[in-house]
This record gives structure tokens, C-alpha cells and sequence, in this order.
């Protein structure tokens, strides 16, 4: 892999490579290519704490991926709004949907500058699929967006994805909850949400999640936040869970049964899928 210097190089334009960027640091945890020393180093501080770290991140995309399968193939629900989408990898959410559903829109919302440069060709590749520069913390932001609003009709049912982005928010504890609040009390009933969260288990395992916590947070990403079960189930507010409700991202609806038990890091990452009555 080329060095931080070679890299630099071809750096685009608005992208910093001394400073972490969330995007390019689960590129690294997904063995991509469209990352920095910095990002990777992110990395290893975390595989310090769980040397098995990088299946926070796998675990986390085919989440994505089972979920965007079972909504796209049993709700009917031609339009997605995906949060936070990152970089662009194998399967991402159009791709995954619309092989389902070649009509089915998707507008994903991101303000990262090396998502920005990288991802919005590949993303804006069918007449489908959107991309809007925005911060996913803001939810009156997004709402109001104009290209929000062309593409995705809220007195119709939407699905929105908030997968592996409420950890990196950086402010006060409780912030997220409203967040996701205010973005569920914009939707029409009928509407899902899929979420994933780093997840402290309370258990054996919350000594690890902790110093994971304290790695990411303490690096320079910046951010990743483990919450409680209870505390990311406030993030589904008022919404119906579909079974199993709040589980282990490597619980939720598998592909197959289990033939080797779960690392540490694939029991500290959580997930859900909600429904608006």
C-alpha cells in the first residue's frame, strides 16, 4: 500500500490527509482502498482493544445489506433516504434494492469532502439514485432539502437508514435520541427505520466495548460512542419493532446458521428495524 506521502499526491481537493475522516476509516476497516495512514492508524489503535475489530465494520454492512433485502422485498417501499451513507463499496444500498426493485429511489446524504469526491459518480449512477452534501445531525437540514424533497415523497411511506452513524456524533449524551425524534416525527406512517449502533452489552464483554470506545474517541476520528441496549432502543421512538427488535447486527435475520461462535467485536455492535404505526 503506498505510503502517507505518495498518497498525498493525489489527494482531492478539500480533503485533509493528516486528520482521520469517519468515512475513510471504515473504508480502512472494510479493506478499501480510499484511505490515509492517519485513517488506518485509527485501525490499529482500535484492533488494541479487540484485534478482531475490523468486524464491527463487517458486521455493520451486511446488516445493511439483510435489512435493505427485507424492506425492499416486503414493504412494497419504492423510496430510501440513507443517512451517513460513506464511501462507495461493494453492495451498496441502490444496489442491493434496486436489483430488487430497479425503481425503487435512493437519495443518500453525506457532508464528508472525501465522499464528496470519491463516491457522488459512482453514486448518481442510475437516474435512481441521489446524493446530497449535507450534515446527517441535522435533521430540519435534511428535511427541507430541495433535492430531499424532489426525490423522496413524504406523504408516502420511505425507508430511512441511519446505519453506523449515531456513534460519531460529538456533543451531549442524549443529543442522538432527539435527532431521531425529530427525523421520526417527519415520517408517514407506515415508514421504517433501519439503525445500527455500537453496542455495550453489559456484560463480560463491556470492558471491551469500553476500551474500544476509548480508542475511537480518543483517536484522531475523534468519535464511537457504545450505547446500552436500552439507550438504542430510544432511538426508535414510538416506532414497532420488527422481530427480534434491537439484537446483534450478526443476529438480525443471518443468511445461514452459525457453524463458529461471535468475536468480541461482532457482540458490540447492535441494530433494529422499526416501523411508524
Amino acid at each position: 500500500m503506498p505510503d502517507a506521502a505518495t498518497r498525498t499526491e493525489r489527494v482531492p481537493v478539500g480533503v485533509d490527509p493528516t486528520r482521520a475522516s469517519i468515512a475513510r476509516v471504515y473504508d480502512a476497516f472494510l479493506l478499501g482502498k480510499d484511505n490515509y495512514e492517519i485513517d488506518r492508524e485509527v485501525l490499529k489503535q482500535v484492533q488494541q482493544a479487540a484485534p478482531e475489530a475490523q468486524d464491527l465494520a463487517f458486521e455493520n454492512r451486511g446488516f445493511l445489506i439483510r435489512a435493505c433485502r427485507f424492506l425492499a422485498g416486503q414493504t412494497g417501499i419504492t423510496q430510501i433516504l440513507d443517512l451517513g451513507s460513506g464511501l462507495p463499496t461493494a453492495e451498496n444500498t441502490h444496489q442491493v434494492v434496486q436489483r430488487i426493485n430497479p425503481e425503487t429511489r435512493v437519495v443518500y446524504v453525506d457532508n464528508d469532502p472525501v465522499v464528496l469526491a470519491h463516491g457522488r459518480a459512482l453514486l448518481e449512477e442510475n437516474e435512481h439514485t441521489h446524493f446530497v452534501a449535507e450534515d446527517i445531525f441535522e435533521p430540519a437540514r435534511i428535511l427541507e432539502n430541495e433535492t430531499v424533497r424532489e426525490h423522496i415523497d413524504f406523504t408516502q411511506p420511505l425507508i430511512m437508514l441511519q446505519m453506523g452513524t449515531l456513534h460519531h456524533f460529538k456533543g451531549e449524551y442524549d443529543r442522538p435520541a432527539e435527532i431521531m425524534r425529530e427525523y421520526v416525527d417527519a415520517l408517514p406512517s407506515g415508514s421504517f427505520v433501519g439503525l445500527s449502533h455500537f453496542f455495550d452489552p453489559e456484560n463480560e464483554d463491556s470492558a471491551t466495548a469500553r476500551r474500544m470506545e476509548d480508542f475511537f474517541v480518543h483517536s484522531p476520528m475523534g468519535s464511537g460512542t457504545f450505547r446500552t441496549q436500552k439507550d438504542i432502543e430510544a432511538l426508535f421512538p414510538g416506532l414497532e419493532m420488527v422481530e427480534p427488535g434491537v439484537t446483534l447486527c450478526a443476529d438480525w435475520w443471518p443468511d445461514g446458521p452459525r457453524l463458529k461462535e461471535l468475536n468480541v467485536a461482532q457482540r458490540t455492535i447492535a441494530g433494529g428495524v422499526g416501523r411508524k404505526p
